[in-house]
């Protein structure tokens, strides 16, 4: 029971702070920024945040930094727009998954037409 409580309400930090990140002004949170997983501590008193951009892992690391900085703001917005019983305290993390997703799916994109050369190939015989 207590697992779906958290994560239904790491669901709703995620769609908030999503939120507020297109509304912060650090210059360093820029491009495509993305949340890729949060996770928050059962009695909701730390919540570490994975965050990744399309532009490599040095663009989220230079967004993280932006982030840990405004770590304050954002638990105090996250404080007034969710009812909890605690806001938690946020560390945020780089993570360059949405780049190497990109790199598999370029990967596969460029294999995909050799198959189908091969598949014609084997039909015209």
């Amino acid at each position: 029971m207590g697992t779906f409580r958290i994560s239904r309400t790491s669901e709703d930090v995620k769609r908030e702070l999503t939120h507020i990140m297109t509304h912060l002004k650090d210059p360093r949170i820029t491009g495509m920024i993305s949340i890729v997983k949060v996770d928050l501590a059962g009695d909701y008193s730390h919540c570490k945040v994975y965050v990744s951009s399309l532009e490599g892992i040095e663009s989220a690391r230079h967004a993280v930094e932006g982030l840990n900085n405004a770590a304050g703001f954002i638990r105090r917005e996250i404080g007034t727009r969710i009812q909890m019983r605690r806001t938690p305290s946020f560390q945020f993390i780089a993570d360059d998954s949405i780049a190497h997703s990109a790199d598999i799916s370029r990967i596969l994109q460029d294999i995909l037409p050799e198959d189908k050369k091969e598949k014609e190939d084997q039909d015209a015989d």
